[in-house]
């Protein structure tokens, strides 16, 4: 009997084969990663320094522990070319594997700017445990408070910000929208979280974006041009920009792309016995759109849903509305977005009670269909999300 295969060992593929074992305990089951497949909590990464925590610190499990936990076997420091669908076959460059099933769970990477100067190419970005390692030594190369320019004001950006500015470091913020967090929350929101990033020491420079870096001439600092024609001294310049699927593999494989590898509503590829999620997935949503949603609780949504289909129970991604979490300490937001389409037509109304900022978002029929609090608790968020609910289910 060949294997379900689990192509990644981030949180995506390590919880499909968590929930697979949960619902069967001996079919044979192999992961293959181009890592070291040790397994962390990736949303950990843009708020560890704050604690002092090393790469290492960061690992909860090695490869050989998972391995284990979910009785698989596992190929670490392998790399899969692409998976011949005609031979039902993955090709990597250890050998070929034969499957039954296929789980793609490849993740994203962080998107390069194309930056002028000599210096840019020693911009960097976060996106794995190995970068993370490589940032800490940086910093502590500077000595103990670094001057790091974070170019991204969105969700990974400010929680950078906010996590570096609280161990200390000298950051400046760089973004072209005139408030943080503009593409996720409300005006009301990010007028908020600007105002606590302030007081929090963090130089915003909005409404712009780096044109260029460059080596200081005096030693090993860079230069940061701004398109505004500022410049900004740094030790660090760190990427935050976004991710971008990872699709390289299932292009070779020829699989249906476009953001990402998309995905019907029960997680299936356009290939027989390939399923995708997390990151690298295009999901299907409401009204049969596509989107990618790069966030934990769809990728446990739909973890669950595949581990079913693998088994041959038929079960949709239920993707309901769940809150995104902005881990920003000074000022920590939950929001629901709401659909692209409803943006066009509806509006924000924001209310304050007691220190807290509330707003909701009404669609053209006058409908709730998303939101944003902070600072947020779990209470308030429970009791926003049943509000939603209602007029979800009515």
């Amino acid at each position: 009997m060949h294997p379900i295969v689990i192509i990644g060992s981030g949180i995506a593929g390590y919880t499909v084969a968590r929930e697979l074992r949960k619902l069967d305990k001996t079919s044979p089951l192999l992961i293959i990663t181009a890592d070291d497949g040790g397994f962390y909590s990736k949303p950990m990464l843009s708020n560890a320094c704050a604690h002092n925590k090393q790469a290492k610190d960061l690992i909860n499990q090695t490869a050989e522990q998972m391995a284990a936990q979910v009785n698989a076997s596992s190929l670490t420091g392998t790399k899969v070319d692409h998976i011949d669908t005609a031979t039902n076959k993955v090709v990597t460059n250890a050998g070929n594997f034969e499957y039954s099933k296929v789980v793609i769970a490849l993740g994203a990477q962080a998107i390069r700017l194309p930056i002028a100067g000599d210096a840019a190419a020693q911009v960097l970005s976060v996106n794995h445990l190995d970068d993370y390692a490589l940032f800490r030594e940086q910093i502590a190369a500077t000595g103990e408070s670094a001057r790091i320019t974070i170019l991204g004001a969105g969700l990974i950006g400010c929680e950078f910000a906010d996590d570096l500015a609280g161990a200390g470091h000298k950051v400046t913020l760089v973004d072209p929208n005139p408030l943080p967090l503009a593409a996720l929350a409300p005006q009301a929101i990010s007028l908020g979280l600007q105002d606590a990033l302030l007081k929090r020491g963090i130089t915003l420079q909005l409404g712009t974006t780096a044109s260029s870096i460059h080596k200081a001439p005096d030693g090993d600092a860079l230069q940061v041009t701004l398109a505004n024609g500022s410049l900004v001294n740094a030790d660090l310049v760190l990427s935050a920009v976004g991710l971008r699927p990872k699709l390289r593999m299932a292009t070779a494989s020829g699989l249906q792309t476009d953001r990402g590898i998309l995905i019907n509503a029960y997680g299936e590829t356009s290939a027989a016995n390939i399923y995708a999620l997390g990151d690298c997935a295009q999901y299907q949503v409401t009204g049969g759109a596509q989107q990618v949603l790069p966030y934990i609780a769809p990728l446990m949504v739909a973890a669950r849903a595949i581990a079913r289909n693998l088994l041959g129970e038929s079960t949709v991604i239920d993707l309901k509305p769940s809150p995104v979490i902005v881990k920003t300490p000074s000022f920590p937001v939950a929001v629901v977005p709401p659909g692209i389409k409803d943006l066009a037509n509806g509006r924000w109304e924001t209310e304050l009670n007691d220190g807290v900022t509330i707003s909701r978002f009404f669609d053209a029929s006058n409908r709730l269909s998303g939101f944003a609090v902070a600072p947020h608790d779990a209470r308030l968020r429970t009791r926003l999300l049943a509000e939603l609910a209602e007029f979800t289910e009515a």
